[in-house]
């Protein structure tokens, strides 16, 4: 995602704010759930993947059809979330809140089977898990979240993520990160690498590099952090410099493409060394490499990808190269996947029109017109929060930005803070859209 400043994007979207708040406007804020008419509908539905947006169909659907047969494959038995896992790396918060289960969606009815997804025979409908076990489907949801595209940098390999962790799967990955952050000798050096293009929550690597200089600057004030990434600009890149320059002059050293020819390219975990592209080694205390992305691998073994990312009907997330299969959140793609943000928040509001298309077929429930609603969060600081929202409708190909909002350089600190406020229920309200809390 390229950098966007306030003036570009309101002549994109054509306003000059999406609302005051972005939980007013989001399709999180009216929920589908009490939308639908009962209904009494039979059939199967496997679902792949239990975040975002695969939870959210599980609870919509099932929710509003007692009667389909419902199945989400996850294999963690608890979720941990992704978003705000930045926060527990700064000390804002702790491991705990970001850990979920699904309870709730037992009691709905929705069977859960946590387990590895391996397999898809889609002539067959037919889903095979690593266990053993064979699902039939009639419809088929993959929302498996993104995988790494482990080749792009020389060394860096699953057993070297256990030294140099990525992070961007959280659980242990993030502890891993933590714990090494807390085990930095003060006066010591992080290192970050940051990912190309497209890849999940665009401005994540930054409120990272953010948390982590909040907490060098709390607990290790004399420690520094590098920033190498392969790009020249990066999403609220504005916002970010402006915060880093306020609060973390001393800690935070961003180093684009145009300095070191690509980023890094080549790592050693055994010596904790990087090297860039321009032939540079850099010896570092803790590195974060979070590397390039693509669909989750289910989602490449069921023929739903073309190239990294597997394209979709705009309207309703149905893939465009297998019937009967939707493909939603961080593996889809629409058009040209950096024309369309990866985040939690569209997931889960690609989630909301993936339900109502089931329904309408199983149930004969009322097609909605299809609206898709992102709203990053960014903490520079404690209560130092900036945000980017954004509503998009389809057209035949791609999506178009109907309305949008971008915080401004100039917002006051209590505007910032009521952001990072409403942040904090925006989590609430995602989180209980995905686990069928209350």
């Amino acid at each position: 995602m390229v950098k966007i400043n306030r003036r570009q994007f309101a002549k994109k979207a054509g306003v000059a704010a999406f609302a005051a708040s972005a939980l007013g406007s989001s399709p999180l804020g009216t929920s589908l759930v009490g939308s639908f008419a009962y209904a009494q509908g039979k059939g199967k539905v496997v679902i792949i993947g239990g975040g975002a947006g695969g939870g959210t169909v599980a609870h919509l659907i099932k929710r509003q059809a007692p009667d389909l047969d419902v199945t989400l494959v996850e294999v963690n038995p608890h979720y941990t979330t992704c978003f705000f896992s930045n926060l527990y790396l700064g000390g804002l918060q702790t491991l705990g809140s970001l850990v979920h289960g699904y309870d709730g969606l037992k009691k709905l009815g929705i069977k859960i089977i946590h387990d590895m997804a391996l397999d898809v025979d889609t002539k067959r409908k037919t889903v095979f898990l690593k266990g053993g076990e064979k699902l039939t489907y009639d419809k088929l949801v993959l929302s498996p979240g993104i995988d790494f595209k482990w080749e792009d940098i020389e060394g860096y390999t699953p057993g070297a993520a256990q030294k140099m962790p990525h992070a961007w799967k959280a659980g242990v990955q993030t502890k891993i990160l933590k714990n090494q952050l807390e085990g930095l000798r003060d006066g010591g050096l992080v290192v970050m690498s940051a990912p190309p293009d497209p890849f999940r929550c665009p401005p994540g690597p930054y409120e990272r590099a953010s948390m982590i200089a909040h907490y060098l600057k709390t607990h290790k004030p004399k420690s520094k952090l590098i920033i190498f990434d392969p790009k020249a600009e990066f999403a609220l890149m504005n916002l970010f410099q402006q915060g880093w320059e306020r609060h973390y002059g001393d800690i935070i050293e961003w180093i684009g493409t145009d300095f070191t020819d690509g980023g890094i390219k080549k790592v050693d975990p055994d010596e904790m060394t990087v090297t860039t592209g321009d032939g540079e080694t850099i010896k570092a205390d803790v590195v974060n490499i979070i590397p390039g992305q693509k669909a989750g691998l289910i989602a490449h073994a069921a023929g739903c990808a073309e190239g990294d990312w597997c394209p979709i009907k705009p309207q309703d997330f149905s893939s465009l190269k297998v019937k009967d299969v939707y493909v939603l959140g961080d593996s889809s793609m629409v058009n040209k996947a950096k024309d369309f943000p990866k985040s939690a928040s569209l997931a889960n509001s690609q989630a909301k029109i993936v339900a109502n298309s089931i329904l309408v077929e199983f149930v004969g429930e009322t097609k909605l017109k299809p609206s898709y609603f992102n709203v990053c969060w960014s903490l520079l600081s404690p209560e130092n929060c900036v945000k980017y929202a954004s509503q998009y409708e389809p057209n035949e190909k791609t999506m178009k930005i109907t309305s949008g909002f971008l915080s401004a350089l100039s917002e006051d600190k209590d505007v910032r803070k009521q952001t990072y406020l409403d942040s904090i229920a925006w989590y609430s309200a995602i989180t209980s859209d995905m686990f069928a809390k209350g």
